[in-house]
């Protein structure tokens, strides 16, 4: 037994190395600049736009509107990354990784506009006034392949709904040990108590939950943030300075370490920022297809997906940094690391109570984080079991989730960890193969939807002017429009 499980850890850790460390990130990059050129700078030229989009983005009639959409794909990309993994960029690659998880992000924005626009292209009625979709749905539909769309599914399920969940739940038990003395099994109990309602309640129930708690958690770390930064004003200039000649190594020039110093805070700035914001992993657009759109376009949900990247990667991580960063270099280049870097940066900066203003952090990134990435995989469940087999595999499924919660809470499973990892590998290959053999029509919707916007008119979705998309449209999801319904 002692040899087969050392041969799959050998394994695993060999999948890891090759997917994260020589394909994955070149790949999502690659696509990321792809993407932006074929789509003249969507992030750019239509940035203003993201945000006008959040007026009226609450109304979803009866079903999830594409603020609760927004709020869910956030409560899965607000998690501990946003807090320990930008702490572990600085520590391994130095302030200069901010600006590559910046960079990453601004590239990563136009990666997800495509994989949502495509999702919410391909959603279908799920006869409850909600939607369901994401790669699954347009890799079937769109692609034709089956095998594919169902590997892509399970590999989802074991990394998100089940291993991932089972990190989150730790890393709360953990924080609330450290910080209040609680035992690791009590919040495991606890948190079943709480998360049992919400997903037995299905994704109207997360939906609802997300929009309650996301906004209010990232405002509060805005908050704390701006406060902090104000607090050092002065020395802000020195540290942006810092961030930008430590990401092209001007500080180790002179020593010789040029080449080295880049390269570690490209690599570390790069997988952060990727494992943090998600763009191109096939995640998001789980939730974005659950969306009723406004305007009633597949672009819109795009823009508003788009919009979720900045906010988490370019404003929450850069909250984290900034804190760390004003600290000064004392604290981020000697042996603290992880999140205990960022409790020590805040408790620096505010006094004692920043340690357990971090840990009430984690509890409710992680937390929602949870509840996210049950949803992404109670969508992909439904995809496999079919209809006539849904809710007896959704009840299973249920239960699933709840018992890896109290397993990651009592214990630390890195093998489980690990394999989570090279699942999400997978899954985000295989969703880069799709969306970039979809681009051209996604290219076409965004073009559709701009041509409308510049003629003054709200911009409407006719599945007949897409004759290749058309025939693979669930028209209950899309109907035609009627002629002149387009409001000027």
């Amino acid at each position: 037994m002692d040899s087969i499980a050392t041969l799959f850890t050998n394994f695993v850790d060999a999948g890891n190395g090759l997917i994260w460390g020589k394909v994955l990130v070149y790949v999502l990059i690659g696509a990321g600049l792809y993407f932006t050129i074929m789509t003249r700078g969507i992030q750019f030229r239509f940035f203003g736009h993201m945000f006008s989009l959040l007026k009226g983005s609450r109304d979803g009639g009866e079903g999830i509107s594409s603020f609760q959409a927004l709020s869910t794909s956030l409560a899965a990309r607000v998690g501990t990354g946003n807090l320990a993994g930008v702490a572990v960029a600085i520590a391994l690659g130095g302030p200069g990784a901010i600006f590559w998880m910046w960079l990453t992000a601004l590239v990563g924005m136009a990666t997800s506009f495509i994989e949502s626009t495509l999702a919410q292209a391909y959603k279908t009625d799920h006869g409850d006034k909600t939607f369901r979709g994401g790669p699954a749905r347009y890799i079937e539909q769109g692609l034709g392949q089956r095998w594919m769309a169902a590997l892509f599914s399970i590999c989802l399920i074991i990394a998100f709904g089940l291993a991932f969940n089972s990190v989150q739940a730790n890393s709360i038990a953990q924080a609330m040990e450290g910080a209040f003395g609680l035992p690791t099994w009590l919040v495991g109990v606890a948190l079943i108590a709480i998360v049992s309602p919400i997903i037995f309640g299905g994704l109207r129930s997360i939906a609802k939950t997300a929009e309650l708690i996301v906004p209010l958690m990232a405002l509060l770390y805005l908050i704390l943030a701006v406060v902090v930064v104000l607090m050092n004003i002065s020395q802000l200039p020195s540290a942006i300075a810092l961030i930008f000649k430590s990401a092209f190594g001007l500080h180790e020039a002179a020593g010789g370490a040029m080449g080295y110093a880049v390269a570690q805070a490209m690599m570390q700035g790069i997988k952060r920022g990727l494992f943090s914001n998600e763009a191109g992993m096939g995640s998001a657009p789980n939730v974005a297809a659950t969306a009723s759109t406004r305007p009633n376009h597949p672009a819109a949900q795009g823009f508003i997906q788009m919009l979720g990247v900045f906010l988490d990667t370019l404003v929450i991580c850069t909250c984290t940094a900034s804190m760390i960063i004003l600290a000064g270099p004392e604290l981020f280049t000697g042996d603290t690391n992880g999140i205990q870097l960022t409790q020590a940066a805040l408790t620096y900066h505010v006094g004692d109570w920043g340690s357990f203003f971090v840990a009430v952090a984690i509890l409710l990134f992680a937390f929602t984080s949870l509840i996210a990435n049950y949803s992404y995989g109670e969508t992909n469940i439904e995809y496999l079991a079919g209809e006539r087999r849904s809710a007896t595999a959704i009840f299973i499924y249920r239960l699933a989730v709840l018992a890896m919660i109290m397993i990651g809470s009592v214990s630390e499973l890195r093998a489980i960890w690990n394999f989570a990892d090279l699942s999400m590998g997978m899954m985000a290959l295989i969703n880069l193969v799709a969306i970039l053999a979809l681009s051209p029509l996604a290219f076409a919707l965004f073009r559709d939807y701009e041509r409308q916007l510049k003629a003054g008119v709200e911009p409407t979705f006719n599945p007949s002017q897409f004759p290749k998309l058309a025939a693979k449209v669930d028209p209950r999801a899309w109907p035609t429009p009627p002629e002149g319904s387009e409001k000027r």
